[in-house]
């Protein structure tokens, strides 16, 4: 039961980093319908911010993550303005192409300016650790289940109670029809894209905390997030959420309890097996709805 308990709690942790990862993807398909594939790479380089302000630049590690959430909404703002309103418009497979595009240009300029080596995050929780009836409990593994928490409980309160919250919601529903009556749908779009950036920035830090780092091939990593806005559904806040907490469970549990038999690496691809299934018996995810089709 030990063991048990100590797999869900990494499990936990690991899907609650998902979940802002899956989040990020949903914001921005929800109000535009463009899976954004650039959200890794601005993941990745939202840790490689934090570590060279907290450890090249000297910042205390908090306002580094503050400061380079900021600089990631400013860059997202800037890409949904200077790039993806020009073509605005045009086939969704152009717009994802187009994400898919800069991803790869901005893991190519991080790996560039940075270098290939890892890199530690500066966070302060290093190894320090509290037991729980026999269950370890690193205080970074903590720490990330409380700051998501707090961000993904703040990510409803705006979404729900804000006006711009409002906004999104409805231009999610129909954005001619949002437009028509007055929502900023423009201002929508760059709002969602801010809040990828932030949710992608608050991912890379826990991705890279204690004791992994930032390093070039984060990003590959976070694309296991995928499986979880699938599960969830593509347009489903809630489903992000939950599809991340499953699919971190899976893996921890796959790494943890799967025979030798199936290989050293089946934890990598449990979480899209447990995809495939729910999609057979749920093929818009857990939470997705069928599309509305008017005769």
């Amino acid at each position: 039961m030990t063991e048990l308990a100590q797999l869900l709690f990494q499990g936990v942790a690991l899907g609650a980093t998902y979940s802002l990862i899956a989040l990020g993807f949903v914001v921005v398909f929800r109000a535009s319908k463009v899976v954004n594939f650039a959200q890794t790479a601005m993941l990745l380089l939202g840790a490689y911010l934090v570590s060279w302000l907290a450890v090249d630049q000297g910042i205390a590690f908090a306002p580094a993550v503050l400061l380079a959430a900021v600089l990631l909404a400013l860059g997202g703002i800037g890409f949904q303005a200077g790039v993806l309103r020009r073509v605005a418009g045009q086939e969704p497979f152009v717009l994802v192409m187009i994400t898919l595009g800069a991803g790869i240009a901005l893991i190519a300029l991080v790996e560039a300016v940075f270098g290939p080596e890892q890199r530690p995050i500066g966070d302060p929780w290093a190894a320090s650790a509290v037991s729980v009836g026999g269950v370890t409990l690193l205080w970074v593994k903590v720490w990330t289940i409380g700051v998501v928490v707090a961000a993904l409980v703040a990510y409803f309160a705006f979404d729900r109670f804000s006006r711009y919250g409002l906004a999104i919601r409805a231009t999610a529903a129909d954005e001619e029809a949002a437009g028509a009556v007055g929502v900023p749908v423009r201002r929508v779009h760059m709002i969602t894209w801010a809040l990828a950036g932030v949710l992608a920035t608050l991912g890379g830090v826990f991705l890279a905390g204690f004791p992994n780092a930032a390093h070039p091939t984060m990003g590959d990593a976070a694309l296991r997030a995928f499986p979880a806005v699938i599960l969830g559904g593509l347009e489903s806040p809630i489903g992000a959420v939950v599809g991340g907490m499953v699919i971190g469970i899976v893996e921890v549990l796959a790494a943890g309890y799967a025979p030798a038999e199936l290989g050293a690496n089946f934890h990598a691809i449990a979480p899209y097996l447990v995809m495939m299934l729910v999609l057979l018996v749920r093929p818009y995810g857990l939470f997705g709805a069928r599309p509305v089709e008017r005769l």
